[in-house]
């Protein structure tokens, strides 16, 4: 016998349980359901180059491997993990191969395609331009951010969704009731236990059947997968959140976006959801600071003090009690009155700063600390507020001179800012009674 032989490993519950065909496959109805336009180009044999956008388990591989069976077309994968452009100029020579040798067309499925860098995606674009390769992208990120033009132009996007707890039920059914899963051991799943083990998967149907078939090793056949068993085995488990990912970013701008619409209950969820997957609590301190001046600003600035404040306690004391201060902050902006006055009028100056290039300061407004500056004009004709009634220079431009004063400041109606509109009406009001305004070229 030889000692160095070894029984191949099984497949893992998930691989067993691949489909082997459309009406086995789970999920994805908006994509696959008779009559949608997909489905209708695989049964009719119109193939085109594709990418599947979606977060992971939810059937990627399994979908492209189903459209290369229904197509008779050849099927080689790789994975940008592994892979580099040698890889791809093999997988190039193999579909030329079967071209010539039995007319197959091949479909060259990309994992984790969105991990190419612009060249690699760029050595696929003269194969697919010419018909050698049916091109199948798998990706878990944006494509409109992670690929490149090129190679979009030239492949269709799906979106593909997480998997809703129907498909998720199916995908357990299939695995405790068909021989090739779990069926032979008799496994039963109480009602309870299910519902931890949909809550755990969190949509992704190779984590369900990975959590499923651990949790059967904890059993005897004929047995019951009971709730404490799941519980045992899933330990302090995380929802879903790719750190400086599309989850990611999705998320803070639900928390965002909740803030800015007067919702401290969606806020706090929100919240919760990006602590619960690992997210770091002060990345949300600091963009709950940002919130308080674009989103609140000067119609209640105790906000960024609040902010700032819990911004502090995060730092200092870390976690349970930071979170619970920087819970405080969010649902104060929620509650408090908005304006995005300020953050709409720095944007505009920028856009002018932008727009009219290094405009000199006008000789008025200009310090005179040296004997020559003030023979040169600097300073002249200054009006020092403070000598002025209420302390306003009613009239004064401090504008460059090539600029026409503006008004990009324009406090809302709301909270503090009410006073702030009413005080600078009442200047501009001033401005235009004043018969000293500073000539302008």
């Amino acid at each position: 016998m030889d000692l160095f032989q070894q029984t191949p490993p099984a497949q893992p519950l998930a691989a067993r349980l691949r489909a082997a065909n459309l009406d086995e496959y789970v999920g994805q109805e908006h994509l696959l359901a008779r009559g949608k336009p997909l489905r209708e180009a695989l049964e009719q044999g119109a193939l085109h180059s594709m990418i599947f956008w979606g977060p992971p388990g939810v059937g990627k591989t399994t979908l492209a491997r189903l459209l290369a069976q229904v197509s008779d077309a050849h099927f080689e994968t790789i994975s940008a993990v592994l892979s580099g452009v040698k890889e791809i100029r093999q997988a190039v020579e193999i579909a030329r191969q079967h071209a010539a040798q039995s007319g197959r067309r091949t479909i060259l499925f990309v994992d984790e395609v969105h991990r190419f860098n612009k060249s690699q995606q760029d050595a696929f674009l003269p194969y697919v331009e010419d018909g050698t390769l049916i091109f199948i992208g798998a990706t878990t990120e944006n494509p409109s951010f992670e690929l490149n033009n090129a190679l979009l132009s030239r492949a269709r996007v799906y979106v593909l969704k997480s998997l809703d707890e129907a498909a998720l039920r199916k995908l357990v059914q299939r695995a405790l009731s068909e021989e090739k899963g779990l069926g032979a051991r008799r496994l039963s799943l109480p009602e309870e236990s299910l519902q931890i083990l949909l809550a755990a998967a969190d949509g992704d149907g190779r984590r369900l059947l990975n959590l499923l078939e651990n949790a059967s090793d904890l059993v005897e056949d004929g047995e019951a997968i009971s709730p404490e068993a799941l519980q045992n085995l899933l330990g302090d488990t995380r929802r879903r959140f790719d750190k400086g990912g599309e989850a990611f970013y999705d998320q803070i701008s639900a928390l965002h976006k909740s803030v800015r619409g007067s919702n401290p209950d969606a806020a706090l969820y929100w919240f919760a959801r990006m602590l619960d997957g690992g997210c770091d609590p002060l990345y949300i301190a600091r963009r709950v600071v940002r919130m308080a001046s674009e989103e609140v600003g000067n119609a209640d600035p105790r906000a960024l003090t609040l902010c700032l404040n819990a911004w502090d306690v995060q730092e200092r004391l870390g976690s349970p009690e930071g979170e619970l201060a920087v819970a405080q902050a969010i649902v104060y902006l929620a509650c408090a009155p908005k304006s995005n006055a300020v953050y709409t009028a720095y944007n505009a100056a920028r856009r002018d700063v932008e727009a009219s290039g290094s405009l000199e300061v006008p000789l008025h407004l200009r310090n005179a600390p040296t004997k020559l500056m003030k023979q040169l004009g600097y300073g002249d004709e200054y009006r020092y507020a403070h000598d002025e009634p209420d302390a306003y220079a009613a009239g004064e431009d401090y504008f460059p001179e090539a600029l026409e004063p503006r008004r990009y400041y324009q406090p809302v109606p709301r909270g503090l800012e009410l006073k702030i509109r009413d005080k600078l009406e009442h200047l501009a009001a001033l401005d235009r009674n004043s018969t000293r305004q500073r000539r302008r070229p």
